[in-house]
C-alpha cells in the first residue's frame, strides 16, 4: 500500500489531522476536540436510553442471496423447497421456548444465542440487485433517504462516545453494498487495507500514548477553569486511562496483524477490532448465504455456503463473547431481496421480491419468528404480521409491503432511540413489540 493511500485511509477512519486518533487515545469524542470550548458550553450530549446502546455488526448482500429458504417459518409447507443434503436436514430448535424448525446448521447456534435471534419475514419489494442501497434505505420508508446502518450510527454515536458516526463497510462484495451517510458515499475499506492502515511502521496505532498525553495537557487548563462539576464527571467517565492504551495496543496488534486476506473470517477480525477501538457504532461486512443462485443444481452452493455462514455467524458471536461484548453488540442482516421458495425453478432459485429473511441476534432481541410466508402467485412471499405478537396474520395491522419500515422501527426502538425520534425518522410502519425484550 503507499503513502498516500494509506493517508488517505487514516484520514476516513480519523478524520483530517487524525482527529479521530485523539479521540481514540483520549475516549473523548471528536465533536469535543474540534471544539472544547463550545462543547463544554452546549452542555452534556444528548443521546436516546443509553442504558440500551448497541453496537452493530450488519451483514449486508446486494447478490439476494437463499438465506430466506432455509431459516424458521419456511418448513410449514410441504411445497417449500429446500436442500436435500443430511447437513441442511429440517432440524427442530428452540428459540425463547418456542420450538421451530430450521434448517440443521441453525440448530447449532448455542441455546443462549438462539434464545435472543429473531428471524424477520420481509418484503423488500424489489428483484433487482443494485436496488441493494435503496433496501438500506427501506425503500424510502426513511425520512431524507438515510440508510438504515447510517440512522443507527447517527443515533447511537453520541451515546457510545465513538470516535465518528459514520459506519464503515469492510465488507462489500460490490458497489451497490456501499454504505452513505447523510447523502454522501463513504468508501469501503477491506481487511488488508485497515491492516496495512493501522499496523505500518509509522500507523494509526503506534503512538496512541503520546497522543493521549499531549491532547490531556493542552486540554488541561480549559477543563480546570470551564468545565462544570457535572461536565467533569462525565468527561472522567471517557477518558481513557494508559492501562486502556496499552491494552489496545497489545490486544489490537495481535488481532489485526491475523488478517491474510479480505475473507469472512478477515471481516469478522476487522469488525471486532473497530468495535473495540470505539471507532463507529456500525460495521457492515458480506457473509455469504448462497449468492446468485440461478444455476445452483441441486442447491449445492446454498448448502455449502449456508453451512459455512452460520459458522462465521456462531464465530462472530463467541469472539465477541470472549471480548466481553456480548451484552454490547447486536449482529443484523439485510439483504436486497430473497430467494424463490417453490419449485418455480429446476436448477437453483430465481429472484423475490416478496420475501427476504432478516437476523437479529443480541440482547435487546427476543428469540423468535417474526411474521411468514404464504402463496403469492407461483411462489411464496412475506405475509402481513401483527405488531404484538410478531405472527403471521392475514389481519395484521402491519401490511406486507409494511414490514422493511417496520423492522427499521424496531431495531431503533430496541437500542433507545425514542419513540418520537424513531416515528420522525420512519414515519410508516409499527414497532413490533412481540420482538423486543
Amino acid at each position: 500500500m503507499t503513502i498516500s493511500r494509506r493517508r488517505l485511509l487514516t484520514s476516513t477512519l480519523f478524520g483530517a489531522a487524525g482527529i479521530g486518533l485523539r479521540a481514540l487515545a483520549t475516549g473523548l469524542p471528536i465533536s469535543f476536540l474540534l471544539d472544547p470550548a463550545r462543547a463544554l458550553a452546549d452542555g452534556l450530549p444528548v443521546c436516546g436510553d443509553a442504558t440500551r446502546a448497541q453496537y452493530f455488526i450488519l451483514s449486508t448482500s446486494g447478490n439476494g442471496d437463499p438465506l430466506n429458504a432455509n431459516v424458521p417459518g419456511c418448513y410449514l409447507d410441504p411445497k417449500i423447497t429446500h436442500s436435500a443434503d443430511p447437513t441442511m436436514a429440517p432440524t427442530p430448535l428452540t428459540l425463547r421456548g418456542q420450538t421451530v424448525t430450521a434448517a440443521k446448521p441453525w440448530s447449532t447456534l448455542p441455546q443462549a444465542v438462539l434464545d435472543r435471534t429473531s428471524f424477520w419475514h420481509l418484503k423488500t419489494n424489489t428483484p433487482v440487485h443494485p436496488q441493494e442501497p435503496d433496501v438500506l434505505r427501506l425503500m424510502g420508508a426513511i425520512y431524507g433517504s438515510e440508510m438504515l446502518p447510517s440512522l443507527l450510527a447517527r443515533s447511537l454515536a453520541s451515546c457510545l462516545g465513538t470516535v465518528q458516526a459514520q459506519p464503515i463497510t469492510v465488507g462489500a462484495s460490490s458497489p451497490s453494498e456501499g454504505l452513505s451517510y447523510a447523502g454522501q458515499a463513504l468508501p469501503i475499506i477491506p481487511p488488508l487495507s485497515l491492516k496495512e492502515t493501522l499496523l505500518a511502521p509509522t500507523g494509526a496505532l503506534g503512538n496512541l500514548q503520546q497522543l493521549r498525553d499531549g491532547t490531556l495537557s493542552q486540554l488541561s487548563t480549559l477543563l480546570k477553569t470551564t468545565a462544570t462539576s457535572a461536565q467533569k464527571r462525565y468527561l472522567d467517565t471517557l477518558i481513557s486511562s494508559q492501562t486502556q492504551i496499552r491494552s489496545v495496543n497489545q490486544s489490537l496488534l495481535a488481532s489485526l496483524d491475523s488478517i491474510k486476506d479480505n475473507s469472512v473470517t478477515s471481516q469478522i477480525t476487522a469488525a471486532l477490532a473497530l468495535v473495540q477501538m470505539n471507532v463507529t457504532p456500525v460495521v457492515a461486512i458480506h457473509i455469504p448465504f448462497g449468492g446468485d443462485n440461478h444455476f445452483d443444481s441441486a442447491l449445492t452452493n446454498e448448502t455449502t455456503q449456508t453451512v459455512a455462514g452460520v459458522a462465521s455467524i456462531a464465530s462472530l458471536l463467541s469472539q465477541l463473547g470472549a471480548a466481553g461484548l456480548a451484552d454490547k453488540v447486536t449482529f443484523l442482516s439485510l439483504n436486497v431481496f430473497g430467494r424463490t421458495l417453490g419449485p418455480v425453478n429446476t436448477d437453483g432459485r430465481q429472484h423475490n421480491p416478496n420475501h427476504q429473511v432478516s437476523v437479529a441476534i443480541g440482547k435487546p432481541f427476543k428469540g423468535g419468528v417474526i411474521g411468514g410466508v404464504a402463496p403469492v402467485g407461483t411462489d411464496y412471499g412475506a405475509t402481513a404480521l401483527s405488531s404484538s405478537t410478531g405472527q403471521s396474520s392475514t389481519g395484521g395491522d402491519v401490511a406486507a409491503l409494511d414490514t422493511l419500515a417496520a423492522f427499521g422501527k424496531t431495531v431503533l426502538s430496541a437500542v433507545g432511540v425514542s419513540p418520537q425520534d424513531v416515528a420522525t425518522a420512519i414515519p410508516t410502519g409499527k414497532v413490533v413489540t412481540a420482538a423486543l425484550v
